[in-house]
């Protein structure tokens, strides 16, 4: 068991900054290990604190290192990382954990949700890929540190929607949008300091209102953009737009 710090980001010793997220990376592959290491290092809010290649050395390094977070994968020499998941997840304080894996079947898919792994990837992947999770589930967890002791259900619907991150645009859109154009239009709403138009979007972009209009329901229906009603006096709604996950 490799207990040193991995690649720290020298930012988390600002004060003003959330402290980074401890994470324990398993693998029992020493290569493919320091890969997923590289990868924490290179992601916003974390750091790899220990490496661990088998199920006795994950539980060792846990309770050493009080991980955050864990990447347990789940093919082990000495044991099943599911099993060890489920050993930690009986424990009154316990790290939140991402399975990473090859196992493609439906059975290990359900047993590491039903034992509230908060994401499953697939191996091989790429950094992007693994970014992409981490910073959603950093997402989640600012936002509940945020909340009080209370949470009402449009809490919970946030936390649930930041774990599973943004979505992302179809490669193929259907007929009568463009993907680039679909990709103007998003970034347009993403970049905005506040909820803006579809003239507003039109301008920016250089389209018909009723193009910007068109294309802004179709992100809209795919959950790439979220839409808001504000009223006025009289008259129909103003349709408003923001990215999705803003202000949640």
């Amino acid at each position: 068991m490799n207990t040193d710090s991995v690649g720290l980001d020298p930012a988390s010793a600002d004060p003003m900054r959330p402290a980074p997220i401890r994470t324990l990376i398993v693998d029992d592959d020493y290569r493919v290990a320091k890969i997923h290491a590289a990868y924490v290092a290179r992601t916003e809010g974390f750091e790899t604190v220990g490496l661990a290649h088998s199920a006795r050395e994950a539980l060792a390094a846990v309770d050493a290192l009080h991980p955050d977070l864990v990447l347990m994968d789940v093919y082990l020499p000495d044991g099943d990382g599911l099993g060890v998941v489920r050993k930690l997840m009986e424990r009154d304080e316990h790290p939140d954990c991402v399975v990473i894996t090859a196992a493609r079947d439906v059975n290990t898919v359900r047993t590491a949700m039903q034992l509230g792994a908060v994401h499953y990837l697939v191996k091989p992947f790429g950094f992007n890929t693994l970014n992409d999770k981490l910073s959603a589930y950093r997402s989640m967890r600012l936002r509940m540190e945020a909340l009080k002791d209370q949470a009402d259900q449009s809490d919970v619907d946030a936390l649930f929607g930041l774990l599973r991150g943004p979505a992302t645009l179809p490669s193929n859109p259907v007929k009568g949008h463009s993907a680039p154009t679909l990709e103007l239009i998003r970034d347009a709403v993403r970049s905005a300091p506040a909820p803006v138009s579809a003239a507003e979007v039109a301008e920016q972009v250089g389209v018909s209102r009723a193009t910007a209009q068109r294309y802004l329901s179709y992100l809209a229906q795919h959950g790439l953009v979220r839409l808001q009603l504000r009223y006025g006096v009289t008259g129909r709604p103003e349709h408003l737009y923001t990215a999705a996950g803003a202000g949640q």
